[in-house]
Parts: C-alpha cells; sequence; structure tokens
C-alpha cells in the first residue's frame, strides 16, 4: 500500500514538473520571437553581427531596442518599432548606457530595488525606462533621455 501511495505522489510531481515546464516554454514564446524578429532586423539594417541586451518597451508604443556591436566592431543600439519600420540607429557613444541610465536614478532617489530597465522611444526621443521600488513596496517609473541624460518622466510612488 505505501509503495502504491509513493507511485502515484511520484506521478503527480511529474506531471506538475511537465505542466510547469510547458507552461513556461508557452509562456515565454512570444519574447522569444520578438527577439528573433529584431535581431533580423538589426543584422539587415545596422549590420549588427553581436547582440549583448535586447529590451522589449512598451508606451505609447511598443518597441524592441537592442544593444552590440556591428561588423565594425562599434557598439552601438538599434531601436525597432513594433511594426517593423523606421529602424533607429545610435552609436552607444551618443547616449547613456544601462550602467549609466540606472547610476542618474540610485543617485537621485536611492531606490531599495531596481525591478525593470528598459529602452525604447518615447515621443520620438529615445529613452530609457527604469522602474524601481522604495522600501514601502510603491513603484516608480522613471524616463531618461537616451541622449541627453535628462528627466523626461517619473511617476513615483504608485
Amino acid at each position: 500500500m505505501k509503495n502504491r501511495w509513493k507511485i502515484i505522489l511520484i506521478i503527480l510531481l511529474s506531471a506538475l514538473i511537465l505542466f510547469s515546464i510547458i507552461f513556461y516554454v508557452r509562456a515565454s514564446r512570444p519574447a522569444n520571437t520578438a527577439k528573433r524578429e529584431a535581431v533580423a532586423l538589426a543584422k539587415k539594417y545596422a549590420d549588427m553581427e553581436e547582440v549583448d541586451r535586447f529590451y522589449w518597451f512598451s508606451r505609447k508604443k511598443t518597441y524592441f531596442s537592442l544593444v552590440g556591436k556591428d561588423n565594425k566592431k562599434n557598439n552601438i543600439v538599434v531601436i525597432i518599432p513594433k511594426s517593423g519600420e523606421k529602424v533607429t540607429v545610435y552609436n552607444q557613444s551618443e547616449g547613456l548606457t544601462e550602467t549609466q541610465a540606472l547610476k542618474k536614478v540610485i543617485d537621485s532617489d536611492h531606490p531599495k530595488t531596481i525591478k525593470k530597465i528598459t529602452l525604447g522611444m518615447y515621443n520620438d526621443e529615445a529613452a530609457w525606462e527604469i522602474m524601481t521600488a522604495n522600501k514601502n513596496g510603491e513603484l516608480s517609473y522613471y524616463l531618461i533621455s537616451f541622449k541627453t541624460g535628462k528627466t523626461i518622466n517619473i511617476i513615483k510612488n504608485i
């Protein structure tokens, strides 16, 4: 009788693990597809050869952004609207890196945790979006200009 319960428990745990894996794979499919399509466009329009980071930015519109190197080993940033038209390419030296954008927010507001950072376009300007949480768990959103480093918008303590 004990062996029967062990077998049932093993079968149930195996099924739970299997369903968890299937759920995870299906849930991550849109992000993987978006990244694959963005990389293909970045290779075509910006000669991107090496991708270091992928960002999914959703504000008024959705953008997919890549940070990496082109075929001449220059550090570049490629920002692609979800529609795939009007690909924007910057040399990384033209703007803030992820680390520099984070430092601006951390130095000014000292958040407890960084929840998310992403790069995209906001009102036709390349911008870093940084989501933080304070010690009370309240969320704040910062939009920092990629080119100037100035704060475009802040939504605090949501």
